[in-house]
């Protein structure tokens, strides 16, 4: 009935269609960016996660990096440039996109693995002074070790299936 399509689609098919809720700053964190975020420095080689600031419409990239983790490869006064895959078909492109301060912060990606390095360092030093061999090999949690169970307070509880008991 009427001049409705039978599938309508979104209203729009613009460059930022449906990000009224991935761009929309969170409850109570609305307003003007903030100043620490230009005060952060970026290195070349530094991981960064994109993420969008609806308060900022400058430097915004494609909804598609939005939330996507990236190295940087060149830094300017206002943006970085940020390299990322893209998975497009059955292959991998790497994608070169320049981003606004306001929608960068850098990610905690590699945070377990430079602790993990750190402490392995000071674990190799340690072993060179005592002269004891240390392994270094990351370990899976390993099954508790076998213990006895005292029965003397809680005592034995036999469990099994009630019986099936068929009435007409």
């Amino acid at each position: 009935p009427g001049s409705r399509p039978e599938f309508p689609g979104p209203g729009t098919h613009g460059y930022r269609k449906g990000t009224r809720h991935s761009f929309s700053r969170d409850f109570r964190k609305r307003g003007s960016v903030g100043l620490a975020t230009f005060m952060r420095d970026y290195h070349v080689g530094d991981y960064v996660d994109v993420h969008m600031n609806g308060a900022q419409q400058k430097g915004m990239t494609h909804k598609y990096y939005h939330g996507k983790t990236g190295v940087v490869f060149n830094v300017t006064r206002r943006a970085v440039g940020v390299e990322m895959p893209k998975v497009v078909g059955h292959r991998q492109i790497m994608k070169r996109v320049n981003v606004r301060l306001e929608h960068v912060k850098l990610s905690n990606c590699r945070k377990a693995h430079t602790e993990r390095v750190a402490a392995n360092e000071a674990a190799k030093l340690k072993a060179k002074e005592t002269g004891v061999r240390v392994c270094l090999k990351r370990v899976q949690e390993q099954p508790r070790e076998a213990h006895i169970v005292k029965t003397a307070k809680t005592g034995i509880v036999d469990m099994a299936p009630i019986p099936y008991d068929f009435m007409l």
